[in-house]
C-alpha cells in the first residue's frame, strides 16, 4: 500500500482560497433568520422590514399598530387601513468558532486545514459584505481571537490569523462557549466548526450559544478515516488530547459497533440542534469547500 504524502502547511491566503473561488464568493452574502435591529447603525442593508428610510411594502393594519405609519393615501382610495413597511439598516455579526484542539489535526486530508478553508471562505463573504466578522479558536477554552473586522481591508489579517493557528491541546468546548457568551457576540450568525469529539459532551456548550439574537450553525467536520476506518489486528489506541490508552483487537464486529456509535453520536447532535432551533450539518475533510459554499450552505439558508 502506498504511503500518503503529508499535507503541506498553508502559508498564504491563496493556500486557503484561490483567486477564482474568491471571485465567485463575491456574489454571496450571509443570511440571518433571527436578525434584529442592532444598537449600532449598520453599514449593510438587510431584508428585515421595519421603520426605516426605504419603503418596501404594505401590510394590513392590526390593532395596536403605530398610526404614524398608516398609508392614508390608500385609506382615501379603498377605505381600508394599510401599514407602510420599510427596509431598515442592520448591523450583522458573523462569529466563527473554530476547533483548534489536538483532535482537529487528525485525518487525511487534515480536518484542521479543511476547517480553516471553510472558515476563510465564510469570513471572506462576511468581510466583503461589510458584516462584523469575528474569528475565535478554541481548545482548552478560547485560545485566540480576531474580533470586529469589517471590510475587504481585513482579508489579509483574517488569513494570517487562520494560518498562524495550530491545533493542540484538549477540547474544553463548554469553557470556550462560556467565555464567548460573557462578551457581546452581536446579532447575526454564530458558526461552530469542529469534529465535536468532546469527552464532556456538546450539550452544555451549545446550550450556552443558543440565543434568539442570532442563528447558530454547528458544522461537524470528520475525516474519511473516522467515518470509515480501515483497521485490523491488535492495536493500542491513544487519545491525542489526554493520552488515554486502550488496547483493542480490531474485528469486523468491532468496526460495525464503532460505526453504530458514531452514527448515534452524530444523530444525537443533529437532533439536539433541531430541537433548539440550531442548524446542524456533517461533512468530511475530503470534500472541496467550493461546492459546500456555493451550493449546500445556500440550500440550508446560511448563505444567499
Amino acid at each position: 500500500m502506498s504511503e500518503t504524502a503529508p499535507t503541506t502547511r498553508p502559508r498564504r491566503l491563496t493556500d486557503l482560497l484561490d483567486s477564482k473561488f474568491m471571485a465567485r464568493l463575491d456574489g454571496l452574502d450571509v443570511f440571518s433568520r433571527k436578525m434584529l435591529q442592532g444598537k449600532l447603525q449598520g453599514e449593510r442593508r438587510s431584508k428585515r422590514r421595519g421603520h426605516g428610510a426605504e419603503f418596501a411594502d404594505h401590510r394590513p393594519y392590526v390593532a395596536g399598530d403605530d398610526l404614524r405609519f398608516v398609508d392614508w393615501n390608500i385609506f382615501g382610495r379603498l377605505d381600508q387601513l394599510f401599514m407602510k413597511i420599510f427596509l431598515v439598516e442592520q448591523d450583522l455579526s458573523v462569529h466563527l468558532l473554530i476547533d483548534a484542539s489536538a483532535s482537529a489535526a487528525e485525518g487525511e486530508p487534515s480536518k484542521e486545514l479543511a476547517m480553516k478553508r471553510l472558515a476563510a471562505a465564510l469570513a471572506y463573504v462576511g468581510l466583503v459584505n461589510n458584516n462584523r466578522v469575528t474569528l475565535s479558536t478554541f481548545a482548552d477554552g478560547v485560545t485566540g481571537q480576531l474580533a470586529n473586522m469589517r471590510g475587504r481591508n481585513y482579508i489579509s489579517r483574517m488569513a494570517d490569523f487562520l494560518l498562524a493557528s495550530e491545533a493542540d491541546g484538549p477540547s474544553r468546548f463548554e469553557k470556550a462557549a462560556r467565555q464567548l457568551t460573557a462578551e457581546r457576540i452581536g446579532t447575526g450568525v454564530v458558526i461552530v466548526l469542529s469534529d465535536f469529539f468532546f469527552k464532556e459532551g456538546f450539550e452544555e456548550g451549545l446550550r450556552r450559544l443558543i440565543s434568539d439574537r442570532y442563528d447558530l450553525y454547528a458544522i461537524q467536520m470528520l475525516s474519511p478515516q473516522e467515518l470509515s476506518p480501515e483497521l485490523s489486528g491488535d492495536l493500542k489506541l491513544i487519545d491525542v488530547e489526554d493520552d488515554d490508552e486502550a488496547e483493542v483487537t480490531i474485528s469486523a464486529g468491532l468496526l460495525a459497533y464503532y460505526k453504530r456509535n458514531l452514527s448515534a453520536w452524530c444523530n444525537e447532535l443533529r437532533a439536539f440542534c433541531r430541537r433548539r432551533g440550531a442548524t446542524y450539518t456533517l461533512t468530511d475533510s475530503s470534500q472541496p469547500v467550493e461546492p459546500m459554499m456555493l451550493n449546500y450552505l445556500r440550500r440550508i439558508g446560511l448563505l444567499r
